[in-house]
């Protein structure tokens, strides 16, 4: 049969000529499907390994962008994945379908009556699908075959052109090297976010990341320095090399240089044998240095000198040794005003900040927060075993009315939190869970950590018992100052003496005193 290209069809051929982001040009191929046929949404989704990740919506929820579809955990997409030919679903299909719930102009458990998807290659290499959806279950009875292969071939050449202005490969090989480089106990991560905001970001990373420029990457608690930090590396011509991790905040004092350069046999009492430090592991790749604002100024000049000539000495060993690595900061501390006072060297913090990125908060990127919900949701589903689980329109409406001064850590905790809620409350018959805003627990106001003082502490207000000495109610007071600082910074014992006013010594002696 002869295929009629549609009006809005026609347009996006035209504009295959012209000069627009992949995001762009995906977005308008949907909304000219959706014109073209009888479906409440449409998605283009490309497969990199065994997930199903979304570029472009139209029709589904702005949440859906954030969720990574793992292949073999939806069948429909397997199927679709996997066939040569257009695959419909009907509406008696027992087969899952990942969009329920989902639907923009549905708010109620209603669920994906009538389906269809076709495959997408490039190169003859499997490259994702197209998937349209429908309410009604005859939506699709007239829409021929041929109709979808053309959509489909024509989807390839729109996805063709994208890569062919380079845009769409480098993000594919961003993904690649993260993947290679990224080794944590939460798996591969990746920056999420579409906003202004992270925009800038992503740019400001593509420029300095293959140089061998110190980065300092500043920002509050729960930005995502630390993804980052190992974007940078991953981009970076050392990107096969080792990415070594520091925490500054975690080292005693008396270790750090150790820790950093290395020791003999018997250098000091405990040294029982030789270690490698993490400059030398960390030769020909990238050191990480976290919580740089939290290093001794004892130490701070022989990381100077290492920075400076290359050359590191072990503690206990006369012999030089040449490492080359490129520096990685991050700090949530104004250096700046650190070297004002007195508590940072001038030249170190020069050394290190030859470009510095601020990452920014979430609440200056407003429009990222549910895409980042879409992706905890989706993790969360995968761990627990879920079936469908989605955010009901007041939760939606209570995420981005929130201030966030935990930043993306907060959402990500407070997601889990309100998955592990929903579950215990389900009654096992209900295919598709929603997360509302009383699950969120965001009606209370909350102040960013460190804004409180420390009369504001709940340990503050605490008042004696009858019969207790001022001793021991001094003990109390100071046990319960302590355990909530620690707690509001993690247990890192740095940033929560200087809260309270204290010196780092002072406050672990105290700690162990009382028995914190």
């Amino acid at each position: 049969m002869t295929t009629t290209v549609s009006d809005p069809l026609l347009r996006i051929i035209v504009e295959l000529a012209q000069d627009h982001p992949p995001v762009q040009r995906f977005q308008r191929l949907l909304q000219a499907i959706r014109q073209t046929l009888p479906c409440n949404a449409a998605a283009l989704l490309q497969l990199r390994g065994t997930e199903l990740i979304p570029l472009a919506v139209d029709g589904l929820s702005t949440d859906t962008l954030g969720r990574h579809f793992v292949v073999d955990s939806h069948p429909r997409l397997a199927r679709i994945l996997l066939s040569h030919e257009p695959v419909r679903f009907l509406s008696d299909s027992p087969l899952p379908d990942p969009y329920d719930g989902l639907l923009s102009e549905v708010t109620g458990d209603l669920h994906v009556h009538d389906c269809l998807g076709v495959s997408l290659c490039l190169n003859h290499t499997p490259w994702g699908v197209l998937t349209l959806d429908a309410l009604s279950p005859d939506a699709f009875d007239q829409v021929e075959p041929d109709e979808l292969r053309f959509l489909a071939r024509l989807a390839e050449v729109v996805i063709h052109v994208a890569e062919l202005t380079g845009q769409l490969e480098s993000r594919a090989e961003h993904h690649l090297l993260m993947t290679q480089a990224l080794v944590s106990e939460h798996g591969p991560q990746e920056l999420i976010g579409r906003s202004k905001a992270m925009q800038q970001l992503e740019q400001e990373i593509e420029m300095v990341a293959q140089s061998d420029l110190a980065v300092l990457i500043t920002g509050e608690t729960g930005v995502g320095k630390e993804l980052v930090a190992r974007r940078l590396h991953a981009r970076s011509t050392r990107a096969n090399a080792p990415l070594i991790y520091v925490n500054c905040a975690a080292l005693p004092e008396n270790l750090v240089e150790s820790e950093l350069f290395g020791h003999t046999k018997g250098a000091f009492s405990g040294a029982v044998q030789s270690r490698v430090g993490k400059f030398e592991l960390a030769h020909g790749g990238t050191l990480f240095l976290d919580e740089i604002g939290e290093m001794p100024l004892t130490v701070q000049p022989k990381l100077l000198r290492a920075l400076q000539s290359g050359e590191i000495q072990r503690v206990g060993s006369d012999s030089h040794l040449q490492a080359d690595v490129r520096i990685i900061a991050a700090t949530n501390r104004d250096l700046h005003r650190e070297v004002a006072e007195g508590r940072f060297r001038a030249d170190l913090y020069h050394r290190l900040s030859v470009y510095p990125i601020e990452v920014p908060s979430l609440r200056g990127r407003h429009k990222d927060v549910l895409l980042l919900a879409g992706h905890f949701l989706e993790q969360n589903r995968r761990r627990i075993g879920l079936r469908g689980l989605r955010l009901d329109p007041s939760a939606r409406d209570a995420l981005l009315a929130y201030t966030w001064p935990g930043n993306v850590r907060e959402l990500e905790h407070l997601i889990s939190r309100a998955v592990l809620k929903v579950q215990a409350g389900q009654d096992g018959a209900r295919r598709l869970l929603s997360i509302t805003a009383d699950l969120l627990d965001l009606s209370a106001p909350r102040t960013s950590a460190g804004s409180q003082s420390p009369q504001a502490m709940p340990g503050a207000t605490a008042i004696a018992e009858p019969g207790m000495t001022l001793r021991q109610a001094t003990d109390q007071f100071q046990t319960e100052l302590i355990r909530d600082a620690l707690e509001r910074y993690d247990n890192n014992q740095a940033r929560a003496a200087r809260e309270l006013g204290m010196d780092r010594g002072n406050f672990s002696r105290l700690r162990k005193r009382l028995g914190v």
